[in-house]
């Protein structure tokens, strides 16, 4: 029999292999996504939190997807998509060598943002470069175990300080409850995909799989802790969205308050939040922004620059796990500094109208060209049969890739008209 004691510790083990999805769902879910969906609470209540939960399970879809096929394989994900053909790398190399320079510049403001309201003494510049370099610092060495600890301190805060603030607005549970039905109220089509497609990351969910190699997970044998990391991650990811929309719908749409686009909204939000509750609500608040802005930066500055090593590896033919290609290796290292120093200008200089539409487009098509390739690589041989896709995961992938294809769409032509003044 087992003892109460046994069953303690066994529950403890069980959570502590929880990690890596974490790391993903929180790294995916910055201070752009926070802003959409507490606009969507903003103008429609709670009619959209039907699409908070279908876009979880979409992000459950791709992740698991991407986290089956490096354990049932042994390779990664740039390892499978390089058996699709070169037409993978032809877009992978300009896209994550202009994405990180645009991305490093807008993670390092959106840190600065709130830093900046609470300790004005910096500029949200300066704050935002002292937080890229901080950043950068925490994951050059390339330690897993402390860059995980990390970020499940910093998930705690945002999700603790969304979660209060949730609970001081006092939700309306029937409406709540409602917003569950799926429907799509006038005039919130684009609303919709921003919340359904923003829950929990782009880039990040296919550096899943390095994170889960880092874990120490490499084989079949451990896809069933696989699937429960993603599954609680996103759980925990879908409270906090849901939490964020009930802000919004609660506090904004009940009085008709608007709030900004961008990273400004939250701001906004925070003094919303200090006149209804006092000082230390909107202070809280600010807290929790720097929370998820920050794990977006320092998820980013260690998944991405895998993956950018891995890439050059390929592209150099190095043996595979060659050191320099690994966590704290010499191109991981490179790309680190790619994403902190360069970006820089960008914070001083303002942003280039070309480079914003490269980023624009290039980001945009990220999301479908991932649910196109998982598709195409879970269903042939290039995965072991008893690992490949079944019907029902086929026909959410199948939805991941018509959806994020939509909105890519409509993401270039909001890239168009704010490039050229349209």
């Amino acid at each position: 029999m087992t003892s109460p004691s046994q069953t303690t510790k066994s529950s403890r083990a069980g959570w502590s292999l929880v990690g890596p999805g974490l790391i993903v769902a929180a790294t995916g879910v910055g201070a752009a996504d926070l802003v959409a969906t507490v606009i969507a609470g903003q103008r429609f209540g709670y009619a959209l939190l039907w699409a908070v939960v279908v876009g979880c399970l979409l992000k459950v879809v791709l992740v698991e997807g991407a986290g089956r096929y490096s354990l049932a394989t042994g390779n990664t994900i740039y390892e499978g998509w390089a058996t699709l053909g070169r037409w993978t790398s032809w877009y992978f190399a300009p896209y994550i060598v202009i994405w990180g320079f645009v991305y490093g510049a807008a993670a390092m403001a959106g840190t600065g943002l709130p830093l900046h309201s609470l300790f004005p003494w910096l500029s949200v510049t300066g704050w935002g470069v002292l937080s890229g370099l901080i950043g950068a610092a925490l994951v050059w060495f390339g330690r897993y175990a402390f860059f995980e600890k990390l970020c499940a301190a910093l998930v705690g805060i945002m999700f603790v300080t969304m979660f209060l603030a949730a609970l001081l607005t006092l939700p309306n549970i029937p409406e709540l409850i409602a917003g569950l039905v799926p429907r799509i109220p006038e005039g919130g089509l684009v609303n919709v995909l921003s919340v359904a497609g923003g829950v929990g990351g782009t880039i990040t969910l296919a550096a899943y799989g390095y994170w889960i190699r880092e874990k120490g997970w490499t084989t079949p044998g451990h896809m069933r802790v696989m699937r429960l990391d993603n599954t609680v991650a996103y759980t925990v990811t879908g409270i906090f969205v849901i939490s964020t929309l009930i802000v919004g719908a609660e506090l904004l749409y009940s009085a008709g308050i608007a709030v900004e686009t961008g990273d400004e909204g939250l701001l906004d939000l925070s003094e919303v939040l200090r006149d209804r509750y006092g000082t230390w609500a909107g202070t809280v608040f600010l807290v929790g922004f720097w929370a998820a802005a920050m794990s977006s930066l320092v998820g980013v500055w260690n998944g991405v620059s895998m993956m950018f090593a891995d890439f050059v590896g390929h592209a150099r033919k190095l043996p595979k796990d060659h050191p320099s290609t690994r966590l704290g290796g010499t191109w991981y290292r490179a790309y680190i500094l790619w994403l902190t120093f360069p970006p820089m200008i960008m914070l001083f200089l303002g942003q280039p109208v070309w480079l914003i539409l490269a980023y624009g487009v290039l980001g945009a098509f990220f999301m479908p060209f991932l649910a196109v390739t998982l598709l195409w690589i879970l269903n042939t041989s290039r995965t072991p049969q008893e690992w490949r896709n079944g019907p029902v995961v086929n026909v959410l992938m199948g939805i991941c890739a018509l959806l994020f294809a939509w909105l890519a769409l409509t993401q270039v032509q909001g890239a168009l008209e704010r490039a050229f003044g349209g």
